[in-house]
């Protein structure tokens, strides 16, 4: 029972991600999502309390669901400069992906300037990437690979920034061919500064 629950959860979370994408945040309603799930709108408020507990569920499921896969693909690297490499990909998936995600959390980053309960969340998945970022400097670090001056935790939070910042600059472009070239320059940028 516990499984079907879970699984009903995420079909209407999934949804929830469809819609927002979609539509836009702001004009995202409990029965959209209840049409995009193929439920009734009952069956959603069954899992859910309301929309804002919908969309906190989504922003917690969907930062999660982007760190797991970001920490798998670097976890089966043994190397610093492999890891950062992997790190990258893992980020940068393929451009309709990419797209789709950052419409949506650029959605929810917007709110959590209003949001406490954004920004925890949001926080929450910064630490899991600043993790990410800290083992591979301080990795590198022992290797000899990467500089022995650079701080270990400013150096994770500028590796996410120059990632997030270059995602963003290509989604604005709105240029899908420019994902590659957004994605090389990414990864020269932040091996220069870790060099």
């Amino acid at each position: 029972m516990k499984k079907k629950a879970e699984e009903r959860r995420e079909q209407i979370l999934r949804a929830a991600f469809q819609a927002v994408s979609d539509k836009g945040y702001e004009t995202v309603t409990l029965q959209d999502i209840a049409d995009y799930a193929g439920v009734s709108k009952g069956v959603t408020n069954y899992y859910f309390e309301n929309k804002e507990d919908v969309f906190l569920s989504l922003l917690e499921w969907v930062t999660d669901r982007i760190y797991q896969q970001e920490y798998k693909a670097v976890s089966k690297q043994t190397a610093a400069i492999n890891k950062l490499e992997a790190y990258i990909h893992s980020v940068f998936i393929d451009p309709k992906k990419n797209k789709k995600f950052y419409k949506v959390y650029l959605d929810f980053m917007a709110q959590a300037s209003r949001n406490p309960q954004y920004r925890l969340i949001n926080l929450k998945f910064y630490e899991n990437c600043w993790k990410i970022g800290r083992n591979i400097v301080a990795l590198g670090q022992k290797e000899g690979t990467f500089s022995a001056d650079i701080d270990v935790d400013t150096a994770s939070k500028m590796i996410r920034s120059i990632i997030d910042g270059c995602l963003i600059q290509w989604l604005m472009r709105d240029e899908d061919h420019l994902h590659e070239f957004y994605k090389k320059t990414c990864y020269e940028l932040i091996l220069k500064y870790l060099k």
